[in-house]
């Protein structure tokens, strides 16, 4: 019997799908692979180690930062700096990028934006949480510290992204721009083998997920589209059923295996929306669209905003593409009511 490929042995098979084989994705994907398991095993233990609740710090984002939060940003940037393929990193945990100011880095050709641990307030009640991450290759002249300018690129410039879920299995999920490939985790092993070959998303699934507590404070557009999502159609297989974890990552996963919809609008406690378009919106989109769905603000499409901020915050939705369009349909349509 054949046994799978491990994720290395998938990155060399096909390193020439990288837009500049010469070995560093190999090398960059490596030190990713080998955060993420550290940072896995760090949760399995979250039960048993005192790395469970709040760290008692608040994140640039105003945000409370878990134990595990700190942990994990630690563990990613540590590992980026130890090889010589990234010459800066942002982190949703860190208010400005961190530059790799040093002559092995500086002659670098790529940046890393990071979400270390997205959903880690999950973590106290054993909910999957995950890693999001985006590659970009640098504009400023390689020999030179990075600049601001590295990092905010539209994510139409992404060379590659991925996510890592933390779940009943662990997964790593990465595309290159030629396909969606996902990697399942063997702790008896130790290493990522495929298990997902050629990932698609379904046109059209049959689930909605989106934070209805935030209702009353949703754009018209979203609240029509919520109520299409649960009238009774058959001839449209509906009502479309509300699944909501409340960690993107482990969100966007199933609503890529299965079909389905995410939505996070602006108009709740978040005016502007609440996902980060650099470290969270940006890298799935990628995934989405190579994948064959869709990621949008709701009017157009997400990888063509120009960010202005590395914290920068969009309307998201994302998914299956008939059912981002449809949503779609509907913010248009309701575009001038107040809600």
């Amino acid at each position: 019997m054949k046994l799978p490929l491990t994720l290395g042995e998938f990155i060399i098979e096909n390193q020439r799908d990288f837009p500049y084989a010469s070995g560093e994705l190999s090398q960059l994907l490596s030190s990713l692979r080998i955060a993420a398991k550290v940072v896995n095993r760090e949760i399995n233990k979250a039960g048993l180690a005192d790395i469970r609740g709040a760290a008692g710090n608040d994140n640039v984002q105003g945000e409370a930062q878990q134990k595990l939060d700190v942990f994990a940003n630690d563990i990613f940037i540590r590992s980026l700096r130890a090889r010589g393929e990234v010459c800066g990193v942002g982190s949703e945990e860190e208010e400005d990028f961190i530059s790799f100011n040093d002559p092995i880095h500086n002659t670098s050709k790529y940046v890393v934006l990071i979400d270390p641990l997205d959903g880690s307030s999950n973590i106290d009640v054993n909910v999957s949480v995950g890693t999001i991450f985006s590659i970009y290759r640098r504009v400023s002249d390689p020999g030179t510290p990075v600049q601001m300018r590295d990092f905010l690129q539209s994510g139409s410039e992404q060379v590659a992204s991925g996510y890592i879920v933390y779940g009943s299995s662990t997964m790593l999920v990465y595309t290159t721009g030629r396909g969606v490939n996902g990697f399942t985790f063997d702790p008896g092993i130790g290493s990522f083998y495929l298990s997902h070959p050629n990932l698609t998303i379904p046109r059209r699934g049959k689930i909605y997920s989106i934070n209805e507590g935030n209702y009353v404070h949703f754009p018209e557009g979203v609240k029509k589209y919520i109520k299409f999502c649960q009238e009774f159609n058959p001839e449209s297989d509906r009502p479309y059923s509300s699944r909501y974890i409340g960690s993107l990552v482990s969100d966007f996963h199933r609503n890529m295996l299965k079909g389905g919809i995410y939505i996070y609008p602006k108009g709740t406690t978040a005016p502007n929306g609440k996902l980060r378009l650099l470290y969270e919106c940006n890298p799935l989109a990628f995934i989405a669209e190579q994948a064959g769905g869709k990621a949008s603000d709701g009017y157009g499409r997400i990888m063509e905003i120009v960010p202005t901020d590395l914290h920068q915050r969009v309307p998201y939705f994302i998914g299956s593409i008939e059912m981002v369009e449809e949503a779609e349909r509907f913010m248009k349509q309701y575009a001038d009511l107040v809600s």
